[in-house]
């Protein structure tokens, strides 16, 4: 943790502000939720006394704080949590992700270490694969947060590699259903542009920077919409390689950005010919087909399932008409 001040002396302007308030607004360099570990684990003493995170202040009282707080262990943890598991055997499953629903968190997340695939999975196998390490057991693969779809999970260490080498060997057979803003034309087409990440904006990825990771996405238009909140294009999308973000920049490199995906340039409201707007809470991307060999048995198992409720339903406001 950052260093802090010692001890702080409460101000009048202050008063009537929650002490876990009071010391995220003065420890500049400390999240709320590390305030609250510091408090909780008995390192904030208000006029020498231990305090709730809740406390009122009055003005005019001490803090002292006596050290930093201790990390919570790097570790997912089992949680009971919806999970759609569509097949499952001794070595592996393949579950069907939510959108909104983090696959796991990231290294030093652990203060938002709830409600992820991770721990959905790990309350219902209770063993997975530890190649990935504590924070991603069984995790082979990843879907973006707000993108929905089949993954597949590995449930031991053997299972995993031989897994990960399909990738590697892009030998999984990985098929998207994506709608993007605009008639994407040709029908066919390959992007071929190389991914790394945005110099100024850090949760961004681009592909407008030299020196970035080979990424290659195949499409097929599967249908063209011409609707009163303006043209789109319902795509079927594969992919060869899994670099972050590689469909939703690859099409928004095109001009035509995935429907919902605001971080790249779609619009958060869709406004029509009318008053009438409509939006999307999610991106519009859902991995809606998975094939691979079976590590231990070499068997093709192939996979498929519909766009969930939400994306059928905005489908369906467009009000379809077939276009050129």
């Amino acid at each position: 943790m950052p260093t802090h001040p010692a001890m702080i002396a409460v101000p009048p302007e202050d008063a009537s502000l929650r002490l876990d308030q009071f010391l995220t607004r003065h420890l500049t360099d400390v999240s709320r939720a590390r305030v609250q570990q510091l408090i909780t684990q008995a390192q904030v003493l208000v006029d020498e006394k231990p305090a709730k995170p809740s406390l009122r202040l009055h003005g005019g009282e001490r803090i002292r704080i006596l050290g930093p707080a201790q990390r919570v262990p790097l570790r997912a943890v089992p949680e009971d949590v919806p999970l759609d598991v569509v097949y499952e055997d001794s070595d592996l499953a393949v579950v069907n992700k939510p959108a909104g629903m983090m696959v796991h968190v990231g290294a030093g997340g652990e203060d938002r270490n709830r409600g992820t695939l991770v721990n959905a999975l790990l309350h219902r196998f209770a063993r997975l694969s530890e190649v990935s390490g504590e924070l991603r057991p069984g995790i082979v693969h990843r879907l973006d947060k707000a993108t929905s779809g089949l993954m597949v999970v590995a449930r031991n260490d053997p299972t995993h590699r031989k897994l990960a080498a399909q990738f590697a060997r892009r030998q999984v057979k990985k098929t998207y259903l994506a709608l993007v803003h605009g008639w994407l034309r040709p029908d066919y087409g390959t992007i071929a542009a190389s991914i790394s990440r945005d110099a100024v904006r850090r949760t961004r990825m681009t592909t407008r920077r030299a020196g970035g990771r080979e990424a290659i996405t195949h499409y097929r238009v599967r249908q063209r919409i011409d609707s009163p909140f303006g043209k789109f294009s319902l795509l079927e999308v594969k992919i060869d390689t899994g670099r972050t973000h590689q469909i939703r920049v690859h099409f928004a490199s095109l001009r035509h950005p995935v429907v919902g995906d605001a971080l790249y340039g779609a619009p958060r409201r869709i406004q029509g010919r009318s008053q009438k707007s409509i939006s999307l809470a999610r991106n519009f991307l859902h991995a809606a087909a998975l094939a691979f060999d079976h590590p231990a048995t070499g068997e093709p198992l192939s996979f498929a399932c519909p766009l969930p409720p939400e994306l059928d339903a905005f489908l369906k406001q467009l009000v379809p008409t077939q276009g050129a």
